[in-house]
């Protein structure tokens, strides 16, 4: 999952910031998240997940407090194949 950050992303994610890390922690605990974080410069979101298929993935971020209060702005979903 690439996604995009809104401007001014720090002052603007910090009452939701808690919410998106324990959702994220459950998701990594039940083994759907594998990573996700920020690019250096806070403007994408990179997300690594093992799913069935990508509708699991899309209900996923679209339930993540960052994408329901505009933190997240935009984001697109691609299969992979893992080649090594």
């Amino acid at each position: 999952m690439w996604g995009t950050y809104c401007e001014d992303v720090l002052e603007k994610r910090a009452s939701y910031r808690q919410a998106h890390l324990d959702g994220l922690a459950k998701q990594k605990e039940s083994g759907v998240l594998i990573t996700i974080g920020p690019t250096k410069d806070l403007t994408k979101v990179f997300g690594i997940y093992e799913a069935d298929n990508e509708d699991i993935v899309r209900q996923l971020v679209e339930n993540d407090p960052y994408w329901q209060n505009g933190i997240w702005t935009e984001y697109s979903i691609k299969e992979w194949i893992q080649a090594f």
